[in-house]
């Protein structure tokens, strides 16, 4: 039987290795500044490395709610079946800064996320998927927000 005592001591232990940064060995990437502040899908696609305008494509997909109640926690999902994609992107047209979150992908990682974002007010929301050689393919829907997020 374990007592309590034993428990706070391997969680203690468990703690000092994940803190020390033994766990985890791939590099951390720089935060890309100038995507996250960009003022329009364009803006935040070239930032992020993709080249010329985006295509719209069958095997992007986005969901999330046709109308979102709270803008400060609208749940997004975006995903591909395309090969070759290096990064996931969601942005939302409206927003001050249109990018909410950048995805790193590899052949390891399925490319499905789910994750929440704050809207202001309602707008068209793109799952973006930028390939390999910088080709950005998307997929767009209207999200329409009911109780703003941004400051709303």
């Amino acid at each position: 039987m374990q007592t309590r005592r034993d428990a706070l001591k391997q969680g203690l232990a468990a703690a000092g290795v994940l803190g020390s940064g033994a766990v985890f060995t791939a590099p951390a990437y720089a935060f890309n500044k100038n995507a996250f502040e960009a003022k329009s899908v364009q803006e935040a696609l070239k930032a992020l490395g993709g080249s010329g305008s985006l295509a719209e494509s069958k095997d992007v997909t986005i969901s999330g709610p046709d109308i979102a109640e709270n803008g400060a926690v609208v749940p997004i999902g975006a995903g591909t079946s395309l090969a070759g994609i290096k990064l996931l992107a969601l942005m939302v047209e409206k927003n001050p800064n249109t990018l909410v979150a950048v995805f790193s992908l590899n052949d390891n990682i399925e490319p499905n996320f789910l994750t929440r974002a704050k809207m202001g007010q309602s707008s068209d929301v793109y799952a973006v998927a930028i390939a390999n050689d910088g080709k950005a393919y998307y997929a767009k829907k209207e999200i329409k927000v009911t109780l703003g997020g941004c400051g709303g």
